[in-house]
């Protein structure tokens, strides 16, 4: 097991009418190691939300959240911001890529942190593995805006990897990419699911794209339902 949701209930404040509105109501869900899935439903469900709290990015109104056995709710924001550099990889719906860096630099912005230089050259032999396993070894000095959007986004799955984390988090991966691309970028994360065990949660409104994970759940009225299990 790499993360476990216990009983997770997410509220928000209206300010306006200083009343609360509900968003995930007794939510509890176990992610295990080298496992695909795909959270759907409406827009304004609470699936961005539910994806944050898996990735420390939010914190519950109640509920526990486990990650390998610690109890995360116990730890500071430190600690926290540690669990995420080094054990969760996370993508979302813009690549976020730095217009000034170029394609190998932004990939390794998630190394600046380590000090050890033998680890940061580790690192980078590692990004050029990365690079060329999805097809971009050719590009690694050009900048973000000489690629296309696909290129980004296939760059930005490759920087939520480099420090080999056990999960990837993606929110709508694949939102800002035309059919092909988004095609070619969902056939690129089943890839990386089979070839480097990494476990992978996708929020998505593309059922093309959620068809392609292990399960299937639907978050709806603030419950987490199980949709399928694709074998």
């Amino acid at each position: 097991m790499i993360i476990e949701l216990q009983n997770i209930i997410k509220s928000f404040k209206n300010g306006t009418l200083g009343n609360t509105r509900q968003v995930l109501n007794d939510i509890s869900l176990t992610i295990n190691s080298g496992e695909s899935m795909a959270i759907i439903g409406p827009s304004g469900s609470g699936k961005s939300t539910l994806l944050n709290i898996l990735g420390t990015l939010d914190s519950p109104t109640s509920g526990n959240i486990i990650f390998k056995g610690i109890e995360l709710n116990k730890m500071n924001e430190k600690a926290l911001a540690g669990i995420r550099n080094q054990h969760i990889g996370f993508v979302f719906q813009l690549h976020y890529l730095l217009p000034q860096l170029n394609l190998i630099e932004n990939v390794l912005i998630p190394v600046i942190p380590e000090k050890d230089k033998g680890k940061r050259k580790a690192a980078h032999v590692r990004a050029m593995d990365l690079l060329q396993h999805v097809g971009l070894a050719d590009k690694t000095h050009q900048l973000p805006g000489k690629l296309s959007v696909g290129e980004c986004q296939r760059a930005a799955v490759v920087r939520a990897l480099i420090n080999n984390p056990e999960i990837i988090l993606a929110d709508e991966p694949t939102g800002s990419l035309d059919h092909d691309s988004a095609s070619l970028l969902g056939e690129m994360l089943i890839d990386i699911n089979r070839t480097f065990a990494v476990s992978i949660v996708v929020v998505t409104h593309s059922l093309e794209l959620a068809n392609t994970m292990n399960k299937v759940y639907k978050l709806y009225n603030g419950k987490l339902l199980t949709e399928t299990t694709n074998q």
